[in-house]
């Protein structure tokens, strides 16, 4: 049934993924003081108010977009709902490792401007993946409280 409470949390989930190509997860200042800032498309530097893309990340955006695309899947799985908690199980990890890749990132291109990564340096979009991960949990524990009522009604029969 695709009306359940789940499926809203796996929306939610591929909402906030996918708003990893809208939200930077690293903002900085570099060397002649331009402001700039990383997205999972690109590196964008602010020139006369301005974002120009100064490079592409193609593989970071594909990432982004199989990742945002793996819960809208598992809502249509909804007759099989340990194919569901497999494939939540598998984006949790997925993001995890994703979110390690991003990290990797952005330390590696702050290096190259000899300044470390902090707090002040962190966009949004570091915060959107644990958001992701909490609407996944929930939409975990809604398929289990689904298969919990399931096995409650075969035994009535």
């Amino acid at each position: 049934m695709i009306q359940r409470i789940q499926s809203i949390w796996l929306l939610l989930a591929a909402v906030v993924i996918l708003g990893l190509f809208v939200f930077p997860y690293l903002n900085y200042t570099d060397l002649v003081g331009l402001g700039k800032k990383l997205l999972v498309t690109g590196s964008y530097a602010a020139v006369n108010n301005e974002s120009v893309k100064q490079e592409s990340y193609l593989l970071q955006s594909i990432a982004t977009a199989v990742l945002g695309f793996i819960p809208i899947v598992t809502i249509f799985l909804y007759k099989n709902r340990k194919r569901q908690l497999t494939l939540i199980f598998v984006e949790i990890a997925l993001i995890c490792l994703f979110g390690i890749w991003l990290f990797v990132s952005a330390t590696d291109t702050l290096s190259l401007i000899s300044q470390s990564f902090g707090a002040q340096n962190i966009g949004v979009g570091f915060f959107l993946l644990p958001i992701a991960i909490i609407f996944l949990a929930m939409a975990i524990g809604g398929i289990r409280k689904d298969e919990k009522l399931i096995k409650s009604a075969d035994r009535l029969r």
